[in-house]
């Protein structure tokens, strides 16, 4: 059974009520779809420093063992190159202030490629999950064993 919660949104831009308020678009869907609240038509280019856009509200969590996590739209990533230029952002659930999308255009300088975003656009989503903060013990050796050892495939890689 899932547990219901319920945050505070605050709408920043009021053209958020014309374009839409972030929501889910699916009933399975796991994020919100995310607002480009911006005056005109943004270019970025191929490999361009990452711009901050303006999503026009603010969300209060307020409850602990929450967070949540901006994430790029998948087509926008897998078809234009749209990603996040700090890959996730993350919302601390005391968090008050706007929530911003970091954007970045990864297709290679050479393409060529600039990536607009238009006002009202939905171009990131966000993802509301639990959070574990773990007392620490500090430890000579660990208790337990395990088959693993090493990182960065140490269980092995397939040649492609």
């Amino acid at each position: 059974m899932t547990q219901e919660y319920q945050f505070e949104i605050t709408v920043l831009d009021p053209r958020l009520n014309e374009w839409g308020l972030p929501k889910y678009q699916t009933p399975q869907s796991a994020g919100i779809d995310l607002i480009a609240c911006i005056d005109e038509p943004l270019h970025l280019l191929p490999q361009q420093a990452a711009v901050l856009v303006p999503t026009g509200i603010a969300v209060h969590m307020n409850t602990p063992g929450v967070c949540s996590f901006i994430l790029p739209r998948s087509g926008l990533g897998h078809k234009k190159g749209l990603v996040l230029g700090n890959g996730t952002g993350v919302i601390d659930a005391d968090y008050r202030d706007q929530c911003f999308i970091s954007v970045w255009n990864r297709n290679p300088s050479s393409s060529h490629q600039t990536i607009v975003i238009n006002p009202g656009e939905r171009i990131a989503q966000m993802v509301f999950l639990p959070v574990i903060r773990p007392a620490f013990k500090i430890v000579d050796t660990f208790t337990h064993t395990s088959e693993r050892s090493g990182g960065f495939g140490s269980t092995g890689l397939k040649a492609v």
